[in-house]
């Protein structure tokens, strides 16, 4: 249950894309043919269900606090959280490239539509929020960090496949001219970020034995939350 609870969580309710607003640049710029949707949001999958348990236990055994103990006790006192972002990135961009040749020997014109914005998956912040949100979660076990990662490649793949049809469909809309392109694919995105935090209740709307100290830490896990989405995101413009 506990599993099913992070799983479903990662996709509905801390989604990448109406939640945290996370890889904004691949699903405005990939989202207009339906195809190339699919083809992007399956390699986001699968580079955040690698990377996100590959970087747990880069953060568990080489870059927390103490993390090098199991090399001696002389080591016990080494700090190396300041790697964490190249090594993340490392990780991220060697999965990337795995996908980038996967896709290209297999689907080469998958390859084609995709074009520059596959090998961007590396600077894909989604991609590094997963990775950085596991760590903020402190998960207990790498089980964890899969299915973490897993659901939020989920999410973000539901995301892009939603405004993909939407923006097929919306073709032959009278829609007034200056919303045309992505002035109405922003409205579009806010309406369903609205509608994907009506999910926020499905877990725990029927929890009446909540305590209030439980919801005070959930208030301060969400507001640490979007304290690093938005970093990431001042990050990746400057």
């Amino acid at each position: 249950m506990e599993y099913l609870e992070l799983f479903l969580k990662s996709i509905f309710i801390d989604n990448m894309v109406f939640a945290f607003f996370l890889g904004m640049c691949s699903y405005l710029a990939v989202s207009k043919k339906v195809s190339t949707a699919v083809g992007l949001g399956a390699a986001v999958i699968f580079v955040l269900a690698i990377t996100v348990p590959l970087n747990f236990l880069l953060d568990k055994y080489i870059l927390r606090e103490g993390a090098l103990v199991w090399l001696g006790s002389e080591y016990a006192d080494y700090d190396l959280s300041f790697l964490t972002f190249i090594l993340f990135i490392a990780t991220i961009a060697t999965m990337v490239q795995l996908v980038e040749i996967i896709v290209e020997k297999f689907s080469p014109s998958l390859y084609n539509s995709l074009g520059i914005f596959l090998p961007l998956i590396a600077v894909n912040c989604a991609i590094l929020g997963g990775s950085l949100f596991m760590q903020q979660k402190e998960f207990a076990t790498i089980s964890h960090a899969a299915v973490y990662g897993i659901g939020s490649g989920i999410g973000w793949f539901l995301a892009i496949l939603a405004i993909a049809a939407i923006r097929e469909k919306i073709r032959y809309s009278n829609v007034p001219a200056p919303l045309r392109g992505l002035g109405i694919t922003f409205i579009l995105t806010g309406l369903m970020a609205i509608g994907f935090m009506s999910f926020g209740g499905m877990l725990t709307g029927g929890d009446e034995e909540e305590t209030k100290e439980e919801k005070t830490v959930q208030v301060e896990e969400e507001k640490t939350a979007k304290e690093v989405a938005e970093n990431i995101n001042v990050s990746i413009l400057k």
